[in-house]
């Protein structure tokens, strides 16, 4: 295979993100920077030089204006967030991460990389894995797929890869940030998600919390001082926390141990020395651990299967090492959970099997996932009473359906010669639209009557692709007439133009011009031989930097400009030519 198509897999953690990649037929992990574990935390030093992994991580104890970190749980929400004084989008700080990572790919293999599969929690939502895609685009990466990290762990214990395996697996995938249950069932080559279930806000960081706010109210009582008022305290707090929850997942008794930590009134310094116990942090967390219990059932109760007919049970995320989590777990499915592979490696190893997949590597597997929320639209009807019923959430994809997946359904126009109606599209459960999750919105207009009572039928139609990306598309059934939306592109979604000043944004702080970046996806993907190529090119770029450029027609020439590239990297002449002629086209039309 050609060394330019590699493509890798990456694990975007809250606490840490890991690297890999197939090797010699072998999911293998790359180093960072000399670190299997790579902190997910980004930070500017005094000096101005961007920090990312454990310097980061260190300055953040000391200087936390200038360091971000768990961002992954902001990602999608669309707020920002400031690092030493200036404003970051999450996509923007994710980027600084997965630049880091792609670096250290290309340091450690010899070669660019500019492909990667990404994985994200089963339940993030359409916003939240759009968000990832973005991220990887500004870092640099055609980001080539979005894959639940439960399933990636199954690819990694090689389940799938076995044509002649029919398995039912649960994958209970506990780490710093966030918790996931899925329910995947093997058949012959094709791993399919039968049922997910989690919690955003629950992990490793949340157990640290618990275990940071004990040990700070018990300081608060003996000196009448809380911790949790002085930033710089409260991390160390935080860090003392986690390296006693670590400890305890291997010894009955852990010291948390904290040299002045704090002065008295008369300026004496004070310190934390304080044994605890595996007991006492397990019922600190008890409730926590429940909630993953909850979502077990909830998993099994959707898939329709109860705990006898799960055949492996995975445990993945560096949490699950609590051995708590082992006794809950087995108790509830009646059956020693598997924890051969590294927790925290699975699931980049699993990303590496899916691109390996994707690259044409020897692996044969077929991936199937579901979308883990309901997607509808918010409707209204005129009940018995003849009453109007308003803010009702009416589901065309039903959670848990397999993707990628089309769905319609026909809805009719409140009143006669209605010429226009307004689409609102929701994610989430609830039988009332406005307490789902509102994904975006957009009219259908000029319709025409197209029944006798002077109402108009039209069809809406979901098209969800394998990264959970949603297309609606409303037709009005009379005249055939369509009007489509990827419906984050007004909120949430970023145009070309956004993801390269957002590239460039980077590239300030890193003290790089625009030129500098040595593998960029449109720059630079490959050595431009023909100088009547490179010309043509140098001028879809310019157009492109244009900031009066239709979105869609942006996207359009970007498209073919990736293709000649490609085509250029294969040495394909007829295809050169063909795209060129496209593109030469494209350009007159704008200019």
């Amino acid at each position: 295979m050609n060394t330019s198509e590699k493509i890798i897999g990456i694990d975007l953690g809250t606490t840490n993100s890991v690297l890999a990649v197939i090797q010699n037929g072998v999911p293998t992990l790359l180093p960072i920077n000399g670190q299997r574990l790579l902190p997910s935390l980004v930070g500017i030093s005094p000096a101005g030089e961007v920090l990312v992994g454990t310097p980061a991580r260190n300055q953040w104890v000391v200087a936390p204006d200038r360091t971000v970190r768990s961002i992954k749980r902001k990602m999608g929400r669309g707020e920002l967030v400031t690092m030493a004084g200036k404003s970051y989008t999450p996509q923007e700080i994710s980027a600084f991460i997965l630049r880091e990572i792609k670096q250290g790919a290309e340091a450690a293999l010899g070669y660019p990389v500019r492909r990667a599969v990404i994985t994200v929690p089963a339940y993030f939502t359409e916003v939240q894995r759009q968000a990832t895609i973005e991220a990887g685009e500004i870092a640099g990466l055609a980001v080539e797929r979005i894959i639940n990290e439960p399933t990636a762990s199954a690819l990694a214990y090689g389940y799938g890869l076995d044509t002649d395996q029919h398995l039912r697996m649960l994958v209970y995938d506990l780490g710093g940030g966030t918790f996931d249950i899925s329910i995947i069932e093997l058949n012959y080559g094709v791993v399919e998600v039968l049922a997910t279930a989690g919690d955003n806000f629950l992990g490793g960081d949340d157990f640290d919390e618990r275990l940071a706010n004990m040990l700070a109210d018990e300081f608060m009582e003996a000196h009448d001082i809380d911790l949790r008022q002085d930033h710089q305290a409260w991390a160390r707090l935080l860090r003392v926390a986690e390296e006693t929850k670590i400890e305890l997942s291997a010894a009955p008794f852990a010291t948390a141990n904290l040299e002045f930590i704090a002065r008295d009134l008369q300026h004496k310094p004070l310190h934390i020395i304080r044994e605890v116990s595996r007991y006492e942090f397990e019922a600190l967390i008890g409730d926590l651990l429940d909630r993953t219990i909850t979502c077990i059932d909830q998993a099994l109760g959707d898939a329709k299967l109860t705990a006898a007919d799960i055949d492996r049970v995975l445990l993945v995320g560096g949490s699950t090492r609590i051995p708590a989590v082992w006794d809950l777990v087995s108790v509830r499915l009646e059956r020693e959970p598997h924890l051969e592979i590294d927790p925290d490696a699975a699931v980049a190893l699993g990303a590496a099997v899916q691109a390996g997949i994707i690259a044409g590597e020897d692996i044969n597997a077929i991936l199937v996932d579901v979308t883990p929320f309901s997607l509808g639209i918010e409707a209204a009807e005129f009940g018995i009473t003849g009453h109007l019923q308003i803010d009702m959430f009416i589901p065309i994809i039903r959670r848990n359906n397999t993707v990628p997946v089309q769905k319609s359904q026909l809805f009719v126009t409140m009143f006669p010669s209605q010429d226009k109606i307004q689409i609102k599209v929701y994610q989430g459960e609830s039988p009332i639209a406005s307490q789902n999750v509102l994904l975006g919105e957009f009219m259908a207009e000029e319709l025409q009557p197209n029944r006798p009572d002077g109402l108009t039928e039209v069809t809406v139609n979901f098209q969800l692709d394998i990264n959970g990306i949603l297309d609606a598309t409303v037709t009005e059934r009379k005249t055939g007439k369509k009007t489509s939306a990827q419906l984050k592109a007004s909120r949430q979604r970023l145009s070309l133009e956004e993801i390269a000043q957002s590239q460039a944004k980077l590239d300030v702080v890193y003290g790089d011009s625009r030129g500098e970046m040595e593998f960029s996806p449109l720059d630079d993907m490959v050595q431009i031989v023909d100088p009547g190529v490179a010309v043509l090119l140098d001028r879809a770029q310019k157009t492109l930097a244009r900031p009066d450029l239709d979105g869609e027609m942006a996207a359009e020439i970007a498209g073919v400009v990736m293709d000649i590239h490609r085509a250029t990297a294969d040495s394909n002449n007829e295809k050169i030519e063909e795209y060129c002629d496209r593109l030469i086209d494209l350009l007159l039309e704008v200019e």
